[in-house]
């Protein structure tokens, strides 16, 4: 009998595939659509940050989820010390940097600094005056999850309301719908006949935490039906192929739906169907049987160690490197191969002086907690995988 790894490969192929995917869809923008072959390739890059929500919905969710289970009472304080040291010293030297360092800067303003500080930068964004570090907006969703998710949970816990939860989901994936539907008809319509009615959709559809939850919801879904219907989890995880083929197919349909990523339908029904393709991918991804689960690669278990580093450094790393580069003329395939170059390093840089030290430091703050037994269905959804936070 096969002993099963202690780690899930398969969620490091997923956070490479996510953080590659948004890399090219940025180097994308900021190159100016060189390669020749880039826009092609990375246009549909821009759902990477979808698969980042799926994940992190799972990842966040699945512990706090084996508490509840076990009818443990959560444990918020360590659930917070740890996302503080996971994702604030890192933001805050990258932010330092865009503050301090103009020529970090891809363009030219940044929202007010108060905006970043409290994670309200996502809420009427205006890319056309402050794009730079415009890619923060989705650590702003994150972090607006962190709070909800486990205060939410903690009500339900201390309620007779934990096992009707599922209804809670329901109604804010239909919920996620009418949101956008208002959002799209009444706050950037008015505006989409407007030279830069792109900014406006962007402002009032793209960036708000309230229109780009689907993902997050997907992915608390699937570490829920782990967790409570464990029969349901087997039979999804018998046919990992099957289900790999049908994530590809899923994201297929919406590769077309979004193809205007402005229209109605993308708008409104793009978000939910990328996250659903992308969850089932993730289902594929943490199924015994799958190619995703057993293959081990190291490049992919780099990316996905520097994933988080790699997304708040890139955009101004890419400048600084076109910026150093442009009197040498390089062939645009190779200047891009420099830039992933730069960028890989950049990223390993603020992991060993900053991610690694202060992940190290935390563990001075955390309160032993009381073993769990995971239930088998879950033995490797247990492992370090899930300690790994995603951006």
């Amino acid at each position: 009998m096969t002993t099963p790894p202690t780690k899930l490969y398969g969620l490091d192929h997923l956070r490479a595939l996510a953080i590659l995917q948004v890399f090219l869809f940025h180097y994308f923008i900021l190159s100016g659509g060189e390669p020749a072959w880039l826009p092609d390739a990375a246009k549909f890059g821009w759902t990477g940050v979808d698969l980042f929500f799926v994940l992190s919905g799972f990842l966040i969710a699945s512990p706090l989820l084996k508490q509840l289970k076990q009818g443990e009472p959560l444990s918020l304080r360590n659930f917070f010390i740890k996302r503080f040291f996971r994702i604030l010293p890192a933001f805050w030297v990258v932010l330092a940097l865009y503050f301090c360092i103009p020529f970090f800067r891809e363009k030219e303003a940044l929202p007010p600094l108060w905006k970043f500080l409290c994670f309200t930068q996502n809420f009427g964004l205006n890319l056309q005056e402050y794009g730079t570090f415009s890619h923060a907006w989705s650590l702003c969703v994150e972090e607006h999850f962190y709070l909800l998710l486990p205060f939410t949970l903690l009500l339900l816990q201390r309620s007779t309301l934990l096992k009707r939860a599922g209804w809670l989901l329901i109604a804010l994936f239909i919920t996620g719908f009418f949101i956008r539907h208002y959002s799209f008809n009444t706050l950037y319509l008015p505006h989409e006949a407007a030279q830069n009615s792109w900014m406006y959709w962007y402002k009032y559809v793209y960036y708000p935490t309230y229109n780009r939850l689907d993902g997050l919801l997907v992915g608390v879904s699937i570490a829920a039906i782990a967790r409570f219907a464990p029969q349901v989890w087997h039979r999804l995880c018998q046919y990992p192929t099957v289900t790999f083929i049908a994530s590809l197919g899923i994201l297929t349909g919406a590769y077309f739906l979004c193809a205007e990523p402005r229209s109605y339908a993308a708008s409104v029904w793009g978000f939910p169907l990328i996250a659903l393709g992308y969850g089932v991918m993730l289902i594929s991804a943490v199924s015994p049987g799958s190619f995703l689960y057993r293959w081990r690669s190291p490049l992919t278990a780099w990316m996905a160690t520097l994933s988080y580093a790699l997304y708040l450094s890139h955009k101004g790393v890419i400048h600084i490197t076109h910026e150093l580069w442009a009197d040498a003329k390089l062939n645009p395939n190779l200047l891009l191969i420099v830039a992933m170059v730069t960028c890989g390093m950049a990223a390993y840089l603020l992991h060993l002086v900053v991610e690694k030290p202060f992940m190290k430091w935390r563990n001075r703050f955390l309160k032993p907690e009381k073993k769990l037994v995971p239930p088998p269905v879950l033995m490797a959804q247990d492992a370090p995988a899930l300690q790994q936070p995603v951006p």
